[in-house]
C-alpha cells in the first residue's frame, strides 16, 4: 500500500478528539494571560501595591513563562511530551487555586510565576504534540487548534471576569479561581491520550508503544509506513544546533527576521492592551461595567479576526500581511493617542460628586469651575493639593471621574488596534519563524526567540502602570505608535516572503554562503 492511502484512511475522529483535548493547554494559556486585567483594581487595593509592585504582579506570569520555556523542552525530550503536559496541566489548577486564595504579596507572586511556567510549558509542547500525533493531511489545522483556543480563551476570560466583577466581597478572587475548574478537566483529560509515537520511537524499546498509537489513528499499513519515515529520519538526523551556531555570520540575516519580528510583536503594546483592557476604558471615562462590557468585544474581535489571519496568511502571504497590520495598528495608535490628547479635565459638582475618596474629594473642591486641557497641567495643579499617596490615588482612580473624552473613538481605536495585531504581528510571527530556521538550530533558535519574546513582553507589562500614571495615556500611545511605525520599515526593508516557497528555497534564500 502506498503511502497516500493509507494516510486517506487516517481515524479522524481519534486523532481530532486527541489533538482538542492536548489543546485545551492553549486554552488555559490565553485564559491566564488575560484574567488578570479584571483583578487588576481589586488586587491594587488588596495588597496595596505600588505602579512597580502591580506592573510585576500582572507581568511575572511572562517571568514564569521563560522558565517554562528553558525548561519545558528538555524535560519534554527526556520524560515525554504527555508527562510535561500533565505537569503543566497541575501547575495551571495550583497557580489558579492559590494566587485565589493568597493573603499576601509574596505568596500572589509565587502562584502567578506557577501558572507562568505551566504558560512557557503549553506554548511549546501541546504543539509539538499534536504535530507528532497527526496525520500530515492533517497537521496543518489540528495544530492551529492550539493557536485558536489561546485566542478563545482571552475571550472566555473578558466573558468571565464581566459576570464576577459585581460578585459581593473580593470579586477578584472569583476571577482568577476559576480558572483551576478548566485546569483540573485539563489535567484529568490527559491520562486519556496517548504518548507521542514520534518519542516512543525514539526510545528503541517502545517501538511495539508506538505501533498501537499510530495503528489507532491509521491502521496498521499507515503505522508501519510512519514508523520507517520516522526511524529514516532518526537515522539520517545531523548533529543539533548549538547556541553558538546563532552567532554564525550565515545565519545573521534570519537571526535579524526573527530577533526582530520577536521584538516588535510585543514592544508595540499587545500584552499591556490585554492585560490592563477594563483599566485602559475606565481610564476614558467608561464605568466598571461598561469597561468590562468592552474588554470583551477586545476578546471577540481578537477572535474573529485571528480566524482571517488562518485564512488569509496562505493565501495573501506573510509578508503583505505584516504590512497591512503594522500600518492599521500604527494608525489606531495615533488614534487613542489622538482622543486622549483632546481629552478635558473638567471640575464641576457633578464630577466632584463622583470622586468616591472623601479626602481627596475635599482639598479639590477648590478647583470647582476650573477644566484642564492636558493631563500634565492636570496633575501639576493636583499634585499641589494633595499629598503622595493621595495623589497616586487620584492617578488610578479618581481621574476617570473628570475626563470628558470622545469614549467611542477610544474604543474604535483599540478594536482596530487588536484587528490589525490578530492579522499580522500575532500569528504571522509564530509561521514565519517556523519556516525560516534550517533544521539544525531550528529547535535552539526556537527557543532563544520565544524566550527574547516573552522577555520585551515582561518588559512591556511591567512599565505600563508606570506610564499611565506618570506620562498619561497620550504619551503612552504615542510611543507604542512611534514602535508600530518603526516596525513597519523593519518588515519591509527584512521580511521575506516564504508564501509558497519550500523550505529549502527559504534556507537557500536567506542563508548567506
Amino acid at each position: 500500500m502506498q503511502k497516500n492511502d493509507a494516510v486517506l484512511k487516517t481515524n479522524k475522529p481519534y486523532t481530532v478528539l486527541i489533538s482538542l483535548i492536548v489543546a485545551l493547554g492553549g486554552f488555559l494559556l490565553g485564559f491566564d494571560s488575560a484574567v488578570i486585567s479584571g483583578a487588576v483594581k481589586g488586587i491594587t487595593v488588596y495588597f496595596e501595591m505600588t505602579d512597580s509592585m502591580l506592573g510585576f504582579a500582572v507581568g511575572c506570569v511572562i517571568f514564569g513563562a521563560m522558565a517554562g520555556n528553558l525548561l519545558a523542552g528538555p524535560m519534554a525530550d527526556r520524560f515525554g511530551r504527555k508527562k510535561v503536559l500533565i505537569i503543566v496541566a497541575a501547575l495551571f489548577t495550583i497557580s489558579a487555586t492559590w494566587s485565589a486564595l493568597a493573603t499576601e504579596y509574596t505568596e500572589f507572586i509565587i502562584a502567578r510565576i506557577i501558572g507562568g511556567i505551566g504558560i512557557g510549558g503549553a506554548i511549546l509542547i501541546a504543539p509539538i504534540y499534536i504535530a507528532e500525533i497527526a496525520p500530515p493531511k492533517l497537521r496543518g489545522s489540528l495544530v492551529s487548534f492550539n493557536q485558536l483556543n489561546i485566542v478563545i480563551g482571552i475571550s472566555v476570560a473578558y466573558f468571565s471576569n464581566y459576570f464576577l466583577v459585581n460578585l459581593e466581597g473580593e470579586s477578584w478572587r472569583w476571577m482568577l479561581g476559576v480558572e483551576a475548574i478548566p485546569a483540573a478537566i485539563y489535567f484529568l483529560s490527559l491520562w486519556t491520550v496517548p504518548k507521542s509515537p514520534r518519542w516512543l520511537i525514539q526510545k528503541s524499546d517502545k517501538v511495539n508503544l508506538a505501533q498501537k498509537t499510530l495503528s489507532k489513528i491509521g491502521g496498521e499499513a499507515y503505522a508501519e509506513v510512519t514508523i520507517a519515515e520516522i526511524q529514516r529520519g532518526l537515522a539520517k538526523k545531523e548533529e543539533k544546533g548549538k547556541l553558538s551556531d546563532l552567532v554564525n555570520p550565515k545565519y545573521m540575516t534570519i537571526m535579524i527576521i526573527a530577533l526582530g519580528i520577536a521584538f516588535f510583536q510585543q514592544i508595540t503594546g499587545i500584552n499591556a492592551i490585554f492585560y490592563y483592557a477594563p483599566t485602559i476604558f475606565e481610564q476614558a471615562g467608561g464605568s466598571t461595567d461598561s469597561s468590562f462590557l468592552q474588554a470583551i468585544v477586545v476578546g471577540l474581535t481578537n477572535l474573529v479576526f485571528t480566524l482571517v489571519a488562518i485564512w488569509l496568511i496562505d493565501r495573501l502571504g506573510r509578508k503583505p500581511l505584516l504590512l497591512i497590520g503594522t500600518t492599521c495598528m500604527t494608525i489606531a495608535l495615533l488614534l487613542a493617542a489622538f482622543a486622549f490628547n483632546n481629552a478635558t479635565y473638567d471640575f464641576n459638582d457633578t464630577t466632584l460628586d463622583q470622586i468616591g475618596n472623601t479626602e481627596i474629594k475635599m482639598a479639590l473642591a477648590e478647583l470647582k469651575g476650573s477644566s484642564f486641557d492636558s493631563q500634565a497641567a492636570l496633575f501639576n495643579e493636583v499634585e499641589s493639593l494633595l499629598d503622595a499617596d493621595r495623589f497616586l490615588e487620584f492617578k488610578r482612580n479618581e481621574i476617570t471621574n473628570t475626563i470628558n473624552i470622545n469614549a467611542s473613538l477610544v474604543l474604535i481605536a483599540i478594536l482596530l488596534y487588536v484587528a490589525s495585531f490578530a492579522i499580522s504581528l500575532g500569528p504571522v510571527m509564530w509561521a514565519l519563524i517556523s519556516e525560516i530556521f534550517p533544521s539544525k538550530i531550528k529547535g535552539i533558535a526556537i527557543s532563544v526567540v520565544g524566550f527574547f519574546n516573552s522577555l520585551v513582553s515582561f518588559s512591556v507589562t511591567q512599565v505600563f502602570p508606570w506610564e499611565l500614571s506618570n506620562l498619561g495615556p497620550t504619551m503612552t500611545f504615542g510611543l507604542y505608535a512611534l514602535l508600530s511605525f518603526c516596525a513597519i520599515f523593519f518588515v519591509y526593508k527584512f521580511v521575506v516572503e516564504t508564501k509558497g516557497r519550500t523550505l529549502e528555497e527559504v534556507e537557500e534564500l536567506l542563508i548567506r554562503k
